[in-house]
């Protein structure tokens, strides 16, 4: 697209200085300013446009993006994690997504952890044991005890997991963040990142050439007009 609009602006810009070359009259001169600033505007553009992304022989500073993609990537990583998912936004989030332990509570089946509690019990080196002592049976008067302190245990790992004040659950999110970012950002080489940075760029740069080349023909019509009047 912005190759497009570069050469649409070049090809009328060529136009005016072809009109002011074949019509030899009072307004070639125009013709000739107009269409030689309006190259010179969009052609300076389209140089700089290029000069971004990729490295021009004797052009100091060109190829900026490869040269600053370690520069970019720690940018990319401080802006998510800054912008993004800063402690405080974090925070926020937990704080109105607060969890009800009560509900997960009515969702785990106790009597069935209990069950299985029993069977392992029973596969294991005790089973012979319990054998002697009665079979599972002679364990049910614990059960009730038993599901009570699962209970209090997963309520209490529960509340101090999700219902806490210090910062921990925005500090493990946030660390977990950032090693998955640093982890994408590693695989990244300066041509990926160039070409990332490209892709959602450089299509609207074209209007940077095109304007480039209006700007440079009403700038050649304004020194026409008054080279005229001088």
């Amino acid at each position: 697209m912005s190759l497009n609009k570069s050469l649409v602006t070049n090809l009328i810009s060529i136009s005016f200085i072809l009109l002011g070359y074949i019509f030899q009259n009072q307004y070639s001169n125009i013709f000739y300013s107009i269409g030689f600033f309006a190259l010179s505007g969009s052609v300076t553009n389209w140089l700089a446009v290029q000069m971004l992304f990729e490295k021009v022989p004797f052009l100091y500073g060109s190829g900026v993006i490869l040269d600053r993609f370690l520069d970019i990537k720690e940018g990319i990583k401080n802006l998510v994690l800054e912008e993004l998912f800063s402690d405080d936004k974090i925070n926020e989030f937990f704080e109105n997504k607060q969890i009800d332990t009560e509900k997960i509570y009515e969702k785990i089946d106790f009597n069935r952890v209990f069950e299985g509690l029993l069977e392992a019990i029973e596969t294991s080196k005790l089973g012979s044991m319990l054998s002697i002592i009665g079979g599972r049976e002679a364990l049910m008067p614990i059960k009730d005890p038993v599901i009570n302190k699962l209970k209090e245990i997963i309520k209490d790992k529960l509340d101090g997991t999700f219902n806490n004040d210090d910062n921990s659950i925005a500090k493990d999110v946030k660390i977990g963040i950032e090693k998955a970012l640093n982890s994408k950002l590693d695989e990244l080489d300066p041509q990926g990142i160039k070409i990332i940075i490209e892709n959602m760029i450089r299509k609207h740069l074209g209007w940077l050439i095109v304007w480039g080349g209006v700007f440079g023909g009403l700038f050649g019509l304004l020194f026409s007009i008054i080279q005229n009047v001088i």
